[in-house]
């Protein structure tokens, strides 16, 4: 579910994590003020006000953490982008000759980084990895160690290339753990109970002015769906229209000319 979500244009996101919760918590309110009755529902206004005190600071700080952790995994996973990029470009310029081992190198590398636009990023979407990456990334150490084997290279630069192909490698890895989703399915049913227990705990207060008592209940249904809906928009850094874009590697491609 958190997937598809993610994965929904976020007009439709939104009107089934935001819109439809608070039209139902809007009917509820009527509903409950319909059948129980003012009378009664104002009896409740002391006691359910202190207690509906507790419930939001609890569920408030449960939501901004969770909040909180999607955004810093998100913003994890566009630096991963990022050092995966750099550390291409630092391969490029280290395997920077005429020599055809140099050659195969930089044209290796160029096929990687195709094949990681082409091919991961639309599988990272679908919480997959793409298995021609994985070869492509194979061939490319392949191609440094035949580097090394030339020696035409000092050690110091062979050695510097393999430090950033290891970046490259511990890059990759990154963006794949956190394409198949950062929140525990734990995490998202305490979320969910606990914003639907949240809106309906304002079933148990009465006022006199219906209009205004509604409007409160909506408010607040929008405030904690609102909470939600920038979860899931988040919650897969490389799925649906709020997503990690490969920029900084065609950028490589762009800067060096590569094919």
């Amino acid at each position: 579910m958190s997937l598809f979500l993610s994965a929904a244009p976020l007009w439709l996101s939104a009107f089934l994590l935001v819109i439809l919760p608070t039209v139902l918590a809007v009917g509820g309110q009527m509903l409950v003020r319909r059948r129980v009755g003012l009378a009664r529902l104002v009896d409740n206004n002391e006691v359910a006000g202190f207690k509906f005190a507790v419930v939001g600071v609890v569920y408030a700080v449960l939501l901004a953490f969770a909040v909180i952790v999607v955004w810093e995994r998100y913003t994890e996973a566009e630096i991963a982008v990022v050092r995966e990029a750099g550390a291409a470009a630092t391969v490029f310029r280290l395997a920077a000759g005429p020599e055809p081992e140099a050659t195969a190198v930089r044209s290796e590398l160029s096929r990687y980084l195709r094949v990681v636009i082409d091919r991961d990023w639309p599988r990272m979407a679908e919480e997959h990895e793409s298995r021609e990456a994985t070869v492509a990334l194979n061939e490319l150490y392949t191609r440094v160690l035949l580097l090394e084997s030339t020696l035409s290279r000092p050690p110091a630069v062979l050695i510097a290339m393999l430090n950033q192909l290891d970046v490259m490698t511990e890059a990759r890895r990154t963006r794949l753990h956190l394409g198949i989703g950062i929140m525990p399915s734990v995490l998202w049913a305490a979320l969910c109970v606990g914003g639907a227990l949240t809106v309906g705990f304002t079933f148990f207060f009465g006022t006199r002015n219906l209009a205004a008592q509604v409007m409160m209940t909506c408010i607040l249904a929008v405030i904690v769906f609102m909470g939600l809906f920038v979860i899931v928009a988040i919650d897969h850094p490389f799925t649906g229209p709020v997503h990690v874009e490969p920029a900084p590697l065609e950028r490589v491609l762009a800067d060096f000319k590569l094919p």
